[in-house]
């Protein structure tokens, strides 16, 4: 439900535009960690989330709407799955920003939502506008570029792109809301998170306490760094126009494009350049087509 309220429209957007600039901005808290092992940034990424949304719902009283989709097994099940999908994404995520690939992970985002438009076609049946095509075209070409430049696929980006979209999948066929979805997310996958950095401290190679006090803080703060712009997105996409929301999902990608190509230096070719050029023709020719469409429907709406 949109609400037509001027002020909360402009809060809305505030919080979305918050939120797309702290994903952003997002590798540089990862590399401010990077002495730390990333599965175990993983772990707690995961077990302080868990602890920062249990209060945030505590807050909110939205523990009667968090229980209610426990009540299905099918919603469980496809919890689970999903859990596991944004798990193998924050993993790689993390990885790939401590291993030097920030500029794979932005191109990844940049591709995820037209991975998102491909999984319409083949999961919900929905026909692809010779536009779309030419869109999903644009960003294989660039693919392909890139296999071609550099001899392999640009595995990292892929496979963040297909991990968000089909976990955006997952949770779009799930009956719960953002905020309680990521808590029964990370109620899965916090028992074995907790476990690891449990056996890590038995064995003497856990970091918290064991490095510095910063480690220690930014290991604590890595539940809010993850479950607040989530709430900051979830709080705008209800109150702003699907338009403006997929305008504003690709702050993210540019922000870590920018970090990692002029901040990291990482290494930016000519033909990255092209794979880049390729891809964002791509979202150029979908975004158009997007916000044409809508301005069509709505037209017809009022008449």
């Amino acid at each position: 439900m949109q609400h037509t309220d001027p002020k909360q429209k402009t809060y809305g957007f505030a919080a979305a535009l918050a939120a797309f600039t702290a994903w952003g901005l997002l590798p540089i808290y990862w590399k401010s960690l990077i002495t730390v092992n990333p599965f175990e940034i993983l772990c707690h990424r995961i077990v302080w989330s868990l602890v920062f949304i249990s209060v945030i719902l505590t807050l909110v009283r939205g523990w009667g709407e968090t229980f209610a989709a426990v009540r299905s097994k099918r919603d469980i099940l496809v919890l689970a799955l999903s859990s596991l999908m944004i798990g193998g994404n924050w993993m790689l995520y993390i990885w790939a920003v401590n291993t030097g690939h920030v500029v794979e992970t932005a191109l990844g985002y940049y591709i995820n939502p037209l991975v998102n438009v491909l999984f319409g076609c083949l999961f919900f049946r929905e026909r692809l506008k010779p536009t779309q095509m030419a869109a999903i075209g644009l960003a294989a070409l660039g693919v392909i570029n890139a296999v071609a430049s550099h001899g392999e696929l640009p595995w990292i980006s892929l496979c963040l792109a297909v991990s968000f979209a089909l976990y955006g999948l997952l949770r779009k066929i799930a009956h719960a809301e953002s905020l309680p979805g990521l808590f029964l997310e990370t109620m899965v996958l916090g028992p074995f998170a907790l476990a690891y950095l449990v056996m890590a401290e038995i064995n003497g190679t856990a970091a918290l306490f064991h490095q510095s006090l910063s480690i220690d803080l930014l290991l604590v703060g890595a539940g809010a760094a993850t479950a607040s712009p989530l709430i900051g997105f979830a709080y705008g996409a209800r109150r702003l126009r699907l338009t403006v929301v997929g305008l504003l999902q690709y702050i993210a990608p540019t922000i870590a494009f920018c970090l990692g190509v002029f901040v990291y230096r990482e290494h930016f070719t000519s033909s990255h350049l092209v794979t880049f050029a390729l891809i964002w023709a791509g979202l150029v020719v979908y975004t158009v087509d997007s916000v044409r469409a809508i301005r069509n429907h709505r037209r017809a709406a009022t008449r």
